[in-house]
């Protein structure tokens, strides 16, 4: 359906089939469990799933297209009011050991960056940009904007007031709804939007952050994985079993 190959790997030995690995992965991060256990479970109830080994190897080889492409089915039909922002992911701290040899008296401060679009209609997520450090929101719109269709109104607060995203948004036909910054200069396409725009409507902007609310409570707050490709994995099934739970 989303043209990915039955099997990640060319010259394995193709035994475990990828809707297999996905099956797995997806279950643990919903039931928040150890590759260990969710094997374990899975082959309980009469699954054939990979080894907790294998589920752990896989995971950094799926490609981030074929996240898309499974985040893309759970999405369903989107009215194209779309809200964007961003939210992190903290990371649980090193061992005490490290603490101690890197001679830091506080808890190493790191988080995972989460940049997301969000359909107002179906509260789903359409889109995704993980980044391994902090970085500001301005710098994922290009990115979830070309990976994202439909789009008529994007909902932003004030960080998104950039000419840029103005002049962007215009030429592809989206309304910018994104709250006007103080004394700033007003450029060519920040007044052609501001022309529609509502304060009003603007409010429905704070639905994405009931939308990671609602993954963070779910799901968890926090990632165990260390690279950028697991946390990303990550992050990627938490969406989707998010977006999978409103299905009806």
């Amino acid at each position: 359906m989303i043209g990915a190959p039955r099997w990640l790997h060319h010259f394995g030995p193709k035994t475990y089939q990828l809707q297999q690995h996905a099956l797995a992965l997806l279950l643990k991060e919903v039931l928040r469990l150890s590759f260990r256990r969710v094997s374990n479970i899975l082959e309980l109830l009469g699954f054939t799933v990979p080894s907790y080994s294998a589920l752990c190897k896989i995971r950094k080889r799926i490609p981030l297209w074929i996240w898309n492409s499974l985040l893309e089915l759970t999405i369903g039909n989107n009215n194209g009011q779309v809200a964007i922002d961003g939210t992190g992911y903290s990371l649980h701290n090193p061992s005490s050991y490290y603490v101690q040899r890197i001679d830091q008296k506080k808890p190493v401060k790191r988080f995972v960056k989460l940049s997301a679009l969000y359909s107002i209609k179906n509260r789903k997520f359409i889109a995704l940009r993980v980044r391994a450090r902090p970085r500001h929101d301005v710098k994922d719109v290009t990115y979830l904007l070309k990976r994202s269709k439909n789009i008529k109104t994007l909902f932003g607060d004030s960080a998104y007031d950039a000419e840029f995203i103005h002049a962007s948004c215009f030429h592809r036909g989206i309304q910018t709804m994104i709250k006007p910054k103080r004394n700033v200069k007003r450029g060519r396409y920040r007044k052609k939007q501001m022309k529609n725009y509502s304060e009003k409507e603007y409010h429905q902007r704070s639905l994405i952050e009931s939308g990671f609310s609602s993954i963070k409570r779910k799901y968890g707050s926090s990632v165990l994985s260390k690279s950028l490709v697991t946390q990303r994995a990550e992050i990627y099934c938490r969406a989707i079993a998010h977006n999978l739970s409103l299905t009806r």
